[in-house]
């Protein structure tokens, strides 16, 4: 008995290992057992944070922090940059100097990390890889910034921490002090990251107090509205690889509130109060989106949701939290653009549609759309996850950086 009960487990033990393991992966996809276990890894740490949220032990978020934590380095200068953790207007950065000799004034790029406005630090490997070979490769002042986090604090708390900083860093004496030159500054982020950046980049416009323009911005798979979560790509990729379509649920409403009727609307996609409707035409997919993004999906406007959600969260129909809803006169003003998008992503959609709303208002726009890549790819350039699509996109955007900055 004993012999069939060993046997018992380990045919469990081996089938839960095989359902986490082996998910239907997208077959462009390259190196594909790396990105199941990519995949697998960060499932078990979802499915733990579920558990240990249920149990009262720990909030979701909370028990999703283990990743960062997992990742963290401390400041390490090597022989081409010094690093060091500092604060800018009382929010807590870590600042990436370059050591060659700049033959005058140097760029700068002001970076916003992801991790759905509940996660990440400026000091995970993958960003600090991230941002240290920005700076050696350009020769240029990075700035990243380690803002406040969910649930601890919600809309507008991390945007205006982002803020913050980047009107801080756009002083003269500042960039003097630092030897940038205004002329090439730049605000960049990947996901809740490219989020910030474009509503950084946005909200400068509007700021007489900011003198100093931004040169560019370069948006890595942005999220860019929460008001319709019913898009193509979030049909499409509900349980792709890192970002699920609950879990981008999750993070949205998580960024507004820790109140579970706001998700539960959203997930149903009934959140947006019938005086709010006429928004949706700055998030309209049927119209935004280019033809081949299509692909006979039917559009069906969002049921109407509950006015008291929205006036109690107001922060989901705000323009800080959705760059999407800016007026056509706003987007005339931004800067050069680059977005990175990746086939296999539920804020494909989001990006794009940016994009065509940037070009229609006259921006010079690259549009990056990676075909064989999936959400967050930028965040396996070190081991030992590493992935060879992250180190392409990294390339790719460092690259245009390089070109434009």
């Amino acid at each position: 008995a004993e012999m069939g009960a060993k046997l018992l487990c380990l045919c469990l033990a081996s089938a839960l290992v095989a359902y986490y393991i082996y998910t239907p992966i997208p077959e462009d996809l390259e190196e594909p057992w790396k990105v199941m276990l990519v995949s697998a890894s960060f499932r078990a740490v979802g499915h733990l944070a579920e558990v240990a949220d249920r149990l009262g032990l720990m909030h979701y978020m909370e028990a999703l922090m283990v990743i960062t934590t997992a990742e963290y380095v401390a400041p390490t200068s090597d022989e081409n940059v010094t690093v060091t953790d500092t604060e800018f207007s009382k929010v807590a950065v870590r600042l990436y100097l370059p050591r060659r000799a700049a033959g005058g004034l140097r760029r700068a790029v002001i970076y916003f990390h992801g991790g759905g406005w509940c996660v990440g630090d400026v000091g995970m490997k993958s960003y600090d890889r991230l941002t240290r070979w920005t700076s050696n490769v350009l020769n240029a002042v990075v700035v990243s910034v380690n803002y406040r986090l969910a649930p601890k604090h919600h809309f507008p708390v991390q945007f205006e921490d982002v803020y913050a900083v980047t009107k801080f860093f756009l002083q003269s004496s500042v960039l003097s002090q630092y030897g940038v030159d205004p002329d090439r500054i730049g605000v960049a982020g990947d996901s809740a990251g490219g989020n910030l950046a474009a509503a950084v980049a946005q909200q400068l416009l509007e700021d007489s107090e900011v003198k100093i323009k931004l040169k560019a911005q370069a948006l890595l798979y942005p999220a860019l509205q929460p008001l319709d979560l019913n898009l193509p790509s979030y049909r499409e990729n509900e349980n792709k690889p890192i970002l699920s379509k609950s879990l981008m649920v999750r993070f949205w409403s998580e960024y507004f509130t820790s109140d579970a009727s706001l998700r539960e609307a959203m997930a149903s996609n009934r959140h947006v109060p019938v005086e709010s409707s006429h928004l949706f035409q700055f998030v309209n997919w049927s119209t935004l989106l280019p033809e081949e993004m299509r692909k006979g999906h039917v559009y069906t406007s969002p049921a109407s949701g509950s006015p008291e959600l929205a006036q109690k969260y107001p922060g989901f129909l705000d323009a800080r939290a959705a760059p999407l809803l800016a007026s056509d006169a706003q987007l005339r003003r931004l800067p050069l653009t680059y977005v990175l998008t990746c086939e296999h992503d539920v804020l494909r959609d989001d990006g794009v549609m940016y994009v065509g709303r940037l070009r229609a208002a006259g921006i010079p726009v690259t549009h990056d759309h990676a075909k064989d890549a999936f959400h967050g790819a930028l965040m396996f350039v070190s081991s030992p996850a590493e992935l060879a699509v992250g180190h392409r996109l990294m390339n790719r955007y460092i690259a245009w950086l390089n070109e434009n900055l």
